[in-house]
């Protein structure tokens, strides 16, 4: 396997989510808007088409997230939406609120 094929499968960059109870993937290359992102892990593997521009290590959402929902990464929920969330959208500090630690 080359260096570059867990980042990319058939043209289509690779995004991970890690537990079945995420609602994001992390991808592991920078995303433009409108690009088909190749989903691993929830034990499935299928493609995803992203709402905006996501940067790489930034969290993407795998559906839609209401106004106050949850935000679940490893398993565990991060914070909470700040604003409605787009299925193929950005998820970031501008957008997600956690109270953890405050």
């Amino acid at each position: 396997m080359e260096s570059n094929d867990f980042l990319q499968i058939e043209g289509c960059k690779v995004a991970l989510a890690l537990n079945d109870k995420d609602n994001v993937a992390v991808v592991l290359a920078d995303v433009s808007s409108g690009e088909v992102c190749r989903i691993r892990g929830r034990g499935a593997e299928y493609d995803l088409q992203t709402a905006e521009k996501v940067p790489f290590g930034h969290k993407i959402a795998l559906t839609a997230i209401k106004e106050g929902g949850p935000i679940y990464k490893y398993g565990e929920e991060i914070g909470i939406a700040r604003e409605a969330i787009p299925q193929g959208g950005w998820i970031h500090s501008h957008n997600l609120y956690c109270a953890r630690g405050m």
